[in-house]
């Protein structure tokens, strides 16, 4: 382990790991609050659009990942809000249109590859520069800083919209916000666990703290302490194990995680005495 902890490589995937085993959760809380699980998974194929365009126009992958999420989740919002098309529609349309603009600009692209294009699908935390930290570190506190700004208006919106309108929030704004700050980490995580697996990070951390808490804070709380040790877990697998994927050994992780928190919330439940009338 002291081997690895002095190889920059290691180093920078750590630090990746961190941060999005930090804002995955944290943003996942209120997706989930609002039943908008797949969101992630939505955002994730209209990213793999703006890396391919990265690769054609010769910038930074990131760079145009996330200028194509953020309209990709803009719009799905403004179209989700307007009611003309479902929730579910609407993301089925990002799911196809992100997925085949993607894979169509990635031919086309002067030294485009699918080994380019898998390393973005299945993550390559081994791979991450010292460029991309720069960028993942600057997006994971634009992250963190709408989280604990508008931490209080974005929770009252994803319990009840009406309240929210009732309230005088703005809840266009704060719905644009919680999409733009979806697209942000859908970018953050993709090269740690990859476009297709990014919406596990961002949901079954949170799905296994519901199993131990009912507060809104303390279920956040908990499911980025769970996506820091699923996120920093299945990287010391992979590079124990090269041959396994980090992103897969993450998401198996957070999903054996879930699996026990939900046996021991099962057997706290049970043991409980009855309440007499």
């Amino acid at each position: 382990m002291s081997d690895l902890l002095g190889r920059e490589f290691f180093q920078l995937a750590l630090v990746a790991a961190l941060l999005v085993g930090l804002c995955a959760p944290a943003v996942g809380t209120f997706i989930v609050q609002r039943k908008l699980s797949l969101l992630g998974d939505g955002i994730g194929h209209v990213a793999l659009t703006g890396v391919a365009l990265g690769f054609l126009t010769g910038t930074a992958p990131v760079v145009t990942a996330v200028v194509v999420s953020v309209a990709g989740a803009i719009a799905i919002e403004l179209v989700r809000a307007r009611g003309r098309t479902s929730g579910d529609v609407a993301l089925a349309l990002l799911f196809y249109g992100g997925i085949a603009g993607g894979v169509m600009l990635m031919g086309i692209a002067p030294g485009g590859s699918n080994a380019k294009l898998n390393s973005y699908l299945f993550g390559a935390i081994a791979s991450v520069t010292r460029q991309d930290i720069w960028i993942i570190g600057a997006l994971a506190v634009a992250v963190i800083a709408v989280v604990a700004i508008f931490g209080r208006e974005l929770f009252v919106l994803c319990q009840d919209e009406e309240v929210a309108k009732a309230s005088g929030l703005p809840v266009r704004f704060l719905s644009l916000l919680i999409a733009v700050t979806a697209a942000l980490t859908v970018v953050i995580a993709m090269r740690v666990v990859g476009l297709l697996l990014v919406s596990a990070l961002m949901v079954i951390p949170v799905a296994t703290s519901q199993q131990l808490t009912r507060g809104f804070r303390a279920t956040m709380g908990l499911a980025m302490v769970f996506g820091v040790v699923a996120a920093v877990g299945g990287l010391l697998v992979s590079t124990v194990s090269p041959k396994v994927a980090p992103g897969a050994s993450i998401v198996l992780l957070a999903l054996a995680g879930f699996v026990l928190a939900l046996t021991v919330g099962k057997f706290v439940r049970r043991s409980r005495p009855e309440e007499t009338v």
